[in-house]
């Protein structure tokens, strides 16, 4: 499994850092939703699903957390440390965040609009859908 960070290019003086994202240019896609979390409770597990079509970004933009990637046949954890860093998560891809530092906020930039007929939230639901994906 091939695990995509971007770096996105941080601009900053004495005043502090900004970091711009424009779509098709630092974001492989138009970005049709953009959300996030904070105040995570430190055991908790969010995510626990995959997408049918929508991509994302993950961006950590303040503290840290850690992001499990599943594929159907390999898992990879990644952690998210640094505001300028994003985690492409593509379709078919079982993902779990946790470990959340307590500051923690996790932005999320999506290819589409919200839309509960996209989820696969079913752990075996995916694990079948991957395997017919590549016997196709």
């Amino acid at each position: 499994m091939q695990v995509v960070k971007y770096m996105f290019q941080p601009h900053g003086d004495d005043r502090g850092q900004l970091v711009a994202l424009e779509e098709y240019k630092d974001i492989p896609f138009e970005i049709k939703r953009v959300y996030y979390m904070y105040d995570t409770k430190e055991d908790v597990v969010r995510g626990h699903h995959a997408h049918k079509s929508l991509e994302q970004i993950l961006i950590c933009i303040h503290g840290s957390c850690k992001i499990i990637l599943d594929n159907g046949v390999e898992r990879k954890v990644v952690p998210l440390e640094k505001p300028y860093e994003g985690l492409y998560v593509a379709n078919n891809m079982w993902r779990e965040m946790y470990d959340f530092s307590p500051d923690a906020v996790l932005m999320v930039l999506a290819s589409e609009l919200y839309d509960e007929n996209d989820y696969i939230r079913d752990y075996d639901e995916f694990l079948k859908i991957v395997q017919r994906q590549e016997r196709d």
